[in-house]
């Protein structure tokens, strides 16, 4: 339900931006909304100086691994894991059978993102996507991208775009999908017609595993495994890009896997900076998958190393009843 322009008090009123007249131009030509419509929603839209500091300084890019890694792999986090698997048995089990994704690296994607939906985001969303999109020029066309996605997105439900709360980036829900992820892999997996990743696991964890499977998750493949390095090591490819190279390129480069891998599979040798010095991984198309989530190494890493620490934990929990 959209507020009247009447309705609505002046807050930090964006109507008088310069770039939101253009962004309100486009969704009355483009999309028919109302501009009274959208004049009201503008004018109880805040710009928020915290996200614009925040997304100064994520923590992909300002932290080692070795520190980035403690921030997820912590016991807490492994057994609420556990628990958040055993209370969504059926669904992980289901989404499994249907997407091919593993239930741990759905739990562990929702690990790393909400704390398994405890800590989804204390800012509207109306309020960060404007923000990001008419005030951070650097990424000002993706913002505005996701803020035409939102709208668009809460008048095909009927919506009030003005009551959902999300991450500083506009991210929303248990698996924090930025709007245009929720419009092209949001999943009804409960059967009541609404996705909502907001308030129901079951319709969270089965979008989870579509945004995985659409991304080319290849059900029973390797994610990733430590290698050797050789004594000489030269530039390495971008570990966000999907692999080109294959397992014997980089046997032949000098790089030995720790274990057995698969035969001429793509895969690409990722550099982390842990706590005793470099690690090197290689790392194959699940591992890139995952960083479609987030494009970055470590983050995919993370979800990595906290799935298998979930998966342990889970199976001992399980030998223990």
């Amino acid at each position: 339900m959209w507020l009247s322009a009447s309705a609505v008090p002046a807050l930090a009123d964006y109507r008088e931006h310069a770039e939101t007249q253009k962004f309100i131009d486009k969704m009355v030509n483009e999309h028919g909304f109302e501009r009274a419509n959208l004049e009201a929603l503008f004018a109880n839209t805040e710009r928020q100086e915290r996200i614009l500091e925040l997304i100064a300084r994520p923590a992909e890019k300002t932290k080692s691994w070795a520190d980035y890694r403690k921030i997820f792999i912590q016991d807490k986090r492994i057994s609420d894991g556990v628990k958040f698997w055993q209370e969504n048995r059926n669904a992980l089990a289901r989404a499994e059978q249907v997407y091919g994704v593993p239930a741990e690296y759905i739990v562990a994607i929702i690990g790393v993102e909400t704390l398994y939906g405890r800590v989804t985001g204390s800012y509207r969303v109306m309020d960060a996507l404007s923000t990001l999109a008419f005030d951070y020029p650097p990424r000002s066309p993706f913002f505005t991208k996701e803020l035409e996605n939102y709208l668009i997105l809460m008048r095909e439900h009927g919506k009030d775009p003005l009551i959902n709360k999300g991450s500083y980036a506009g991210a929303m829900g248990y698996g924090q999908f930025m709007p245009s992820s929720y419009r092209h892999y949001a999943v009804d997996f409960d059967g009541d017609d609404w996705p909502d990743i907001w308030n129901n696991t079951t319709d969270a964890i089965g979008s989870v595993a579509n945004y995985f499977k659409q991304h080319g998750w290849q059900r029973g493949d390797f994610v990733t495994v430590r290698v050797r390095p050789p004594a000489e090591i030269g530039d390495l490819p971008s570990p966000i890009n999907k692999p080109e190279q294959t397992v014997p390129d980089w046997q032949k480069a000098g790089f030995t896997p720790v274990q057995s891998v698969p035969a001429e599979a793509p895969a690409v040798v990722v550099r982390l900076d842990g706590a005793l010095g470099d690690e090197y991984w290689l790392s194959f198309i699940n591992f890139y998958v995952i960083t479609r989530y987030n494009r970055s190494a470590m983050y995919a890493m993370a979800v990595h190393q906290l799935a298998q620490a979930i998966y342990r934990a889970a199976d001992l929990a399980q030998g223990d009843d």
